[in-house]
């Protein structure tokens, strides 16, 4: 399956990695390309993730990082909405 980003989750890749390179630099690489390699899983592994509280997304937890992906199967694709840190206010879609 292709992946394929939200606007939404482009603008948080960029603020998750200003933020790591503002705070953790030599971190910011190693963090970045876990949440790219569990992101390419996905187009393997598209049920890897449980279902979250929102009808038709599914939440992927990083493993040894406080983040998560949320996204959605389409037919042809895996669509990333948001990904957020855990933290914060869970995600929820706009209505």
């Amino acid at each position: 399956m292709r992946i394929r980003y939200s606007t939404r989750a482009l603008a948080d890749l960029e603020d998750i990695l200003a933020f790591l390179h503002s705070r953790h630099s030599q971190a910011a690489a190693a963090i970045m390309a876990t949440i790219e390699d569990r992101i390419a899983l996905l187009a393997a592994f598209p049920l890897l993730a449980p279902e979250a509280d929102e009808p038709g997304v599914r939440e992927l937890s990083l493993v040894r990082y406080p983040y998560k992906i949320y996204y959605e199967i389409l037919e042809d694709e895996i669509r990333v909405l948001h990904i957020g840190h855990t933290r914060r206010r869970p995600w929820r879609r706009s209505s």
